[in-house]
């Protein structure tokens, strides 16, 4: 477990997401944040139902995944989000440790800046929060940084053995989404809702 940012190894968010993603067997669901975050999900297996896809609204991956992670408690439930989306919500860790989400884990990307509406820096990277340690101070035990990908891999692999809720920082590079996520909120939701029906 790495507590801090220091020595972090700089990794690629899409290739986290096609290893998270091919390791997943149970059923388990995942919300992808918007932009970058959905988009790299897509990319990595767009035929999973059990792929939701956030579009359009700022911070609500881990809320939406905290819903579905209290109505479905025998499913593990996975956020993908990003750091400038996450301080959008950053009230949601309270609410996410008071509720106790043991199959919830929320993976943070973390490149320090807002990507996909022209590169600004987020607050968090201007005044060094570590998001990581917010959550810890939220209530949050479970929660890391992770130092590498073998480290990434170990904290998953965690979150899909324990109780949690969990969270995972990541800091990643900028290169851009590769694939953009169809702008069909429609049939995301009835393929989801039809993936959520079955059982894990």
């Amino acid at each position: 477990m790495t507590d801090t940012t220091d020595n972090l190894h700089v990794m690629n968010r899409a290739a986290l997401t096609k290893r998270l993603v091919a390791g997943l067997k149970n059923r388990e669901a995942v919300i992808g944040g918007i932009g970058n975050s959905n988009w790299d999900l897509w990319g990595a297996d767009k035929t999973r139902g059990e792929n939701f896809y956030m579009l359009g609204s700022m911070g609500l991956a881990a809320p939406i995944a905290m819903g579905v992670a209290l109505a479905q408690p025998k499913r593990r439930v996975f956020a993908l989000e990003g750091d400038g989306s996450l301080l959008m919500q950053l009230g949601c860790l309270s609410t996410i440790a008071a509720q106790a989400v043991k199959n919830l884990c929320v993976v943070i990307w973390d490149n320090g800046i807002y990507q996909i509406t022209g590169g600004q820096g987020t607050p968090a990277a201007a005044a060094r929060t570590d998001i990581v340690a917010i959550a810890r101070a939220s209530g949050i035990a479970h929660a890391s940084w992770a130092a590498d990908e073998a480290e990434f891999d170990a904290l998953i692999a965690k979150a899909l053995a324990t109780d949690g809720p969990h969270v995972i920082g990541v800091k990643i590079d900028n290169e851009p989404g590769r694939n953009q996520t169809d702008r069909d909120p429609i049939r995301f939701r009835e393929s989801f809702m039809r993936a959520m029906a079955q059982p894990v």
